[in-house]
């Protein structure tokens, strides 16, 4: 299958909008509208086109022959590449400051590429035990049956990654904002340990778009649900990896043997040679070309196509989601059938502070809070009426769950409270609907929960 890492709709390489060392001109809200795309060359259109096609005409045979033996960039078949697709990734890779992304069909199979793209059977990584439900479960056990080891540690302590190394360790693993948990990963402290040693920190910043930029902070890689906040409007799955463009790979030749040990399915290719003879990024050249191509996990162009639509909006929901839901953090606490709110501005010492340095502008939209047990849980979801009862974060509606009974559902109950779901923990997705609605729904809700289980 062809390859095709970051080009045009004219099969050219696409010009780096932003990096680690190389601040664009423009800021977030600016790079939102306008990252990676300016018009059509061809007929002037502002809006960027759904090129809703499964392959691309080839000038000639020594043009296909080329694009598919590595030897130059180029459109060849949408499982790899797509003109619409491309522009999600620029705009994105944009935001976060990297080199370039790679746009799959949902979140998880961005978490599972970005593992596997370095990890093979006997090896590990180190991930935080503070994940969503879905992370857990992939790690914990599918992976497992591709014979690669996840050992779970507190990252409150982030020596506790230094301590679970060894040498088949191939990557760290994080949230920046964990869902459910909701305490700020230690993303600086965690990459230098790792840097160190040639370990790179993978970052999920679904729920902290614009707020977190993690790469800054020297993670090398981030991933996204782009389905959350990036969409926004709850219709179109997808996923995002995005390479930081500055982790030196070829530094570390037996700690990261993917990518400086030949590769069978290309004919013996090196990764971090072959990339820099087309002159890009080592890493997402061997997940777009090896992950991607062999286990097809494409996004539509219809999908890149609306989460691109989400994004130009995403600044400005995402500073209403955060101002929601502090508010609603603070009207919460001091409820008398609430017994914790887990909320970054309800937070102290340490916890805070990270949230305080990673943060900028906000806190997110994600709210947790505790009642009585499990069947308390349940009572107050089943009066909810504004708020939807789905699975799901970061739509412009407000949204809540039951993570022990949905989510994290299929965790053993250890292993939910180490991620911090107990069971009468319940999920709010904040929204943008008006504060004294969504304030009312809570209200009225809790009302219904004590009068149908009075104390």
């Amino acid at each position: 299958m062809a390859i095709a890492l970051d080009t045009t709709i004219t099969n050219e390489p696409a010009p780096v909008v932003d990096g680690p060392h190389n601040p664009s001109a423009y800021r977030p809200e600016t790079l939102a509208l306008r990252g990676g795309w300016r018009a059509d060359p061809t007929n002037g259109a502002v809006a960027v086109p759904i090129y809703q096609t499964t392959s691309y005409q080839f000038e000639d045979a020594e043009h296909a022959r080329s694009i598919f033996g590595l030897e130059r960039l180029g459109f060849g078949y949408t499982r790899t590449s797509n003109p619409t697709t491309d522009v999600l990734e620029r705009r994105v890779a944009g935001l976060e400051g990297g080199v370039g992304s790679l746009a799959v069909a949902s979140g998880q199979a961005a978490s599972a590429f970005a593992v596997l793209a370095l990890a093979s059977a006997g090896d590990n990584i180190v991930s935080s035990t503070d994940l969503y439900g879905g992370s857990w479960n992939m790690f914990a056990n599918r992976l497992s049956r591709f014979g690669i080891e996840t050992r779970f540690v507190d990252p409150a302590d982030p020596e506790n990654f230094r301590r679970a190394i060894d040498g088949k360790t191939r990557a760290f693993y994080g949230e920046t904002l964990p869902n459910p948990k909701l305490a700020v990963f230690p993303i600086a402290e965690v990459a230098a340990i790792g840097r160190a040693v040639g370990i790179p920190l993978i970052l999920d910043n679904t729920a902290a778009p614009l707020l977190a930029r993690p790469l800054d902070h020297g993670a090398a890689i981030v991933v996204y649900s782009a389905t959350k906040y990036l969409g926004g409007h709850g219709t179109s799955i997808g996923g995002l990896i995005v390479d930081g463009g500055d982790f030196d790979w070829a530094a570390w030749p037996e700690r990261q043997p993917a990518l400086n040990q030949p590769d069978p399915s290309y004919q013996g290719a090196i990764w971090v040679e072959t990339a820099a003879r087309l002159g890009v990024p080592a890493y997402l050249a061997s997940v777009r070309a090896t992950m991607q191509r062999d286990l097809g996990a494409a996004i539509s162009p219809f999908n890149s196509f609306q989460i691109l639509q989400g994004i130009e909006s995403l600044p400005l929901r995402i500073e209403r989601h955060s101002q929601n839901a502090a508010a609603v953090a603070a009207w919460l606490k001091r409820h008398p059938l609430v017994r914790w709110v887990g909320h970054p501005s309800l937070q102290s010492g340490p916890t805070r502070a990270r949230a305080d340095r990673y943060l900028r502008g906000g806190y997110g939209g994600l709210v947790g809070f505790e009642l009585d047990d499990a069947a308390t849980g349940a009572r107050f979801i089943d009066a909810l009426k504004l708020f939807y009862h789905v699975a799901n974060i970061g739509d412009a509606r407000s949204l809540a769950i039951h993570p022990a009974s949905t989510t994290h559902g299929q965790l053993s109950p250890e292993d939910q409270a180490l991620t911090g779901v107990t069971p009468g923990y319940v999920r709010l997705s904040i929204g943008l609907e008006h504060i004294h609605d969504i304030l009312a729904d809570l209200d009225q809700a809790l009302a219904a929960t004590r009068q149908s289980h009075p104390a």
